[in-house]
């Protein structure tokens, strides 16, 4: 995996995490003809996916007008990750698999070992409700109401 990613840190990341999909699934990796490459394939797999989401950071980074600054954990961050420890974990793992690491329908369902249709029914569910919980109306709404005297 280094060879393949030139980073240390990312290559035990990758590696790491096969090994806890490896403790998550022993029954198909007792079963399969090579453990070994069952484990390689997906670190590779993780780290394709590191890679695709930081190839989409940075198309979208490009298209946000202004100077360039280091990304941080800014206030809309900061909201958008709490918002999205509000959903399911279920519709969670969906909505960040396809909206923050860009992966298609049927990879997540490949991935997850999901219908497609449930694959596609739940994003719009997740981004409804987080729709909801991110409205900056919503908020100024709340706002006004609290600072309304009372009579």
């Amino acid at each position: 995996m280094l060879a393949l990613c030139g980073s240390q840190a990312e290559a035990e990341d990758a590696v790491q995490e096969a090994f806890v999909e490896a403790l998550r699934h022993r029954d198909r990796l007792a079963h399969a003809d090579r453990p070994e490459a069952w484990l390689r394939t997906v670190a590779l797999n993780r780290l394709r996916n590191r890679w695709r989401h930081a190839k989409v950071a940075r198309r979208l980074l490009a298209q946000v007008p202004g100077p360039r600054a280091a990304l941080g954990m800014t206030p809309d961050h900061v909201a958008l990750v709490a918002a999205l420890q509000q959903l399911d974990h279920a519709t969670r793992e969906i909505v960040v698999l396809h909206h923050l690491a860009d992966l298609q329908v049927q990879e997540i369902a490949d991935q997850l070992g999901l219908p497609a249709g449930t694959v596609k029914s739940r994003p719009a569910r997740g981004r409804a409700h987080l729709a909801g919980l991110l409205d900056d109306r919503a908020d100024d709404k709340q706002c006004d109401r609290e600072a309304e005297p009372h009579g």
